[in-house]
């Protein structure tokens, strides 16, 4: 089998860019998502359609898993028609999926015990950054695994750093959400501040953009609550699954996380609200509405 062939199972908000940019490069497809039009869109690009996810794995030298969360990579991997099913010896797995370390751990084993390789490779930047192939791709796997696929990852990230064995990629992302949940936060509490006073935010923005302030989080999410725009990159109810997950990795390590728990029950507040779907800079709604004021509305 060709290591041009790959299979890509979950073509959600962040796994079509994804699938498209290795179309770009060169590479054939295997597709499979339970939602039907996202794997039309796909195939239109020039993918294959195929009916499960063992039937991706079994036309392909490696497998490319973009799911949910935990329950779902599980499923995706190991459960009945899973990647597993289809794989052949010899053949990798690389989960792409943000999920709890333990899992990621959990699959590994299986994998080596299936004589698959795998990886586990979370991403972030959201959805513009999977369409422009900028992701940065934190990654936890053996070296010579890593090394064989790094250029394929490439192809979707600006950066790609392996981090440590099985679950160290998905430990770095639950580091890399706890920071930007927190940011996100911070943020929102500075421009409902100055709202309230009477400033014009983005006024403040531009004054405080090039100091010690100024962060990614802010250029990107700032910009979002001052427009009031909360089209989703990257959905409230995504960040509040990698919270949830960072707060028992944190309990299972035993390391306290106040902050990160803090902010986790906003955003648990916000989906209460019906606002499951929004992109994640809505943190700034549950500090707009306890203040009385909305940050775009000036």
């Amino acid at each position: 089998m060709s290591e041009k062939n790959i299979g890509f199972v979950g073509l959600g908000i962040m796994g079509r860019p994804m699938a498209k940019n290795l179309i770009k490069a060169g590479y054939s497809l295997t597709v499979y998502d339970m939602v039907g039009t996202a794997v039309e869109e796909v195939v239109n690009e020039g993918a294959v359609a195929a009916a499960s996810a063992a039937d991706v794995a079994e036309a392909s030298s490696l497998t490319i898993t973009m799911v949910p969360d935990s329950a779902d990579s599980e499923a995706a991997i190991l459960g009945p028609g899973g990647v597993l099913e289809g794989a052949a010896s010899g053949s990798a797995v690389i989960d792409m999926s943000s999920i709890a370390p333990g899992m990621s751990q959990k699959i590994g084993t299986a994998c080596d015990a299936a004589g698959v390789e795998f990886l586990d490779a979370p991403v972030s930047g959201g959805e513009p950054k999977a369409i422009d192939g900028t992701l940065a791709i934190m990654v936890g796997g053996p070296q010579v695994v890593f090394d064989k696929y790094q250029t394929i990852l490439e192809i979707m990230g600006g950066s790609v750093v392996l981090c440590g064995g099985y679950g160290a990629g998905n430990t770095t992302k639950l580091a890399n959400q706890i920071i930007v949940a927190i940011n996100i936060e911070a943020v929102s509490e500075a421009l409902v501040l100055v709202a309230k006073a009477g400033l014009d935010p983005k006024v403040v923005y531009e004054a405080i953009k090039g100091g010690l302030a100024g962060s990614t989080v802010l250029d990107a999410k700032g910009t979002m609550m001052i427009e009031g725009n909360f089209d989703p990159g990257f959905r409230i109810r995504l960040h509040q699954k990698d919270l949830n997950n960072a707060l028992i990795t944190g309990a299972d390590l035993g390391v306290p996380l106040p902050v990160t728990a803090l902010v986790q029950q906003m955003i648990g507040s916000l989906m209460n609200d019906g606002k499951a779907d929004s992109d994640h800079s809505a943190i700034s709604n549950f500090i707009e509405e306890m203040a009385g004021v909305t940050i775009s509305g000036h």
